[in-house]
């Protein structure tokens, strides 16, 4: 059954790759992206099913302006894809306050705002599926990633308790958790702080922990997003990417390892 998909970023990467694979299937999309140049293709093949709208997601306003805009023209909102955001590289002690509070407002702020303005919309539908692009770094973290682990963990706990939030109205919310794909995500669409010599050697382990071998190819993300979005009892997390799994794993069970090492210290500090 066609659906209508509100979908950000949507000029580049992941956004566009979906947008088109969701208008090739017969849905009805509203593609977002600061300039609408980059959906021109799209808009010539699907001039009745797509509906690109300009949009910066850090501007609250416009954001509830592009969903009311979105709802009146198709009548509904079925699927909300916040996938807007970018990387910023660098150390914590670099970042300056303008590149940090950059990141979390198109990371988590853009997505909160555009999340708020399309709940009214899908409560009164009785339905919706929120996706919220996070990261295997929103559960995870490696160093010179700092403010951007930041943001997706941000993510991963605003979505979390959204799901408890809105379960009652059949409202559906994933977290998409991808590992590293071929995108342009580490390059032309990244932010770099200017670099510290104290921190070349975090920037190296960064460097040769990623291989050819551990990045995804995007294209085969298609599949997978096409079965999330028509799923009855979608999950609240999906991974793509093989290293996820692996990885995850390895951590928690450090963390766990680490937190049963302390048990009686944390017991004790109960007080009772």
């Amino acid at each position: 059954m066609a659906k209508t998909i509100f979908i950000t970023g949507a000029s580049r990467g992941f956004g566009q790759l979906w947008a088109a694979a969701f208008l090739e299937k017969g849905h009805q999309v509203v593609a977002t992206a600061r300039d609408l140049r980059s959906l021109d293709n799209l808009a010539k093949q699907y001039p009745d099913t797509l509906l690109p709208l300009q949009l910066d997601v850090n501007d609250r306003a416009a954001d509830f302006a592009a969903i009311a805009q979105a709802k009146e023209h198709f009548g509904s909102i079925d699927v909300l894809i916040n996938n807007a955001g970018y990387g910023l590289f660098g150390s914590i002690e670099e970042t300056t306050e303008q590149q940090a509070r950059a990141q979390m407002e198109t990371n988590f702020f853009g997505l909160l705002w555009l999340t708020q303005a399309v709940l009214p919309v899908m409560r009164e539908q009785g339905h919706g599926h929120i996706i919220q692009l996070s990261s295997v770094l929103g559960l995870v973290t490696v160093p010179v990633l700092g403010l951007y682990n930041a943001s997706k963990f941000a993510v991963e706990g605003l979505s979390e308790s959204l799901a408890h939030e809105v379960k009652s109205f059949g409202i559906h919310v994933t977290l998409v958790e991808p590992n590293q794909f071929s995108t342009d995500w580490a390059s032309a669409s990244a932010t770099v702080t200017t670099p510290m010599p104290a921190y070349d050697g975090a920037r190296a382990w960064l460097q040769q922990a990623v291989t050819e071998d551990g990045i995804g190819i995007p294209e085969a993300t298609v599949p997978a997003i096409l079965q999330l979005i028509d799923s009855e009892n979608p999950p609240l997390r999906l991974l793509m990417g093989k290293q996820g799994h692996p990885w995850i794993r390895q951590v928690y069970e450090a963390r766990f390892a680490e937190w049963d090492a302390w048990k009686e210290t944390s017991l004790a500090a109960h007080g009772k």
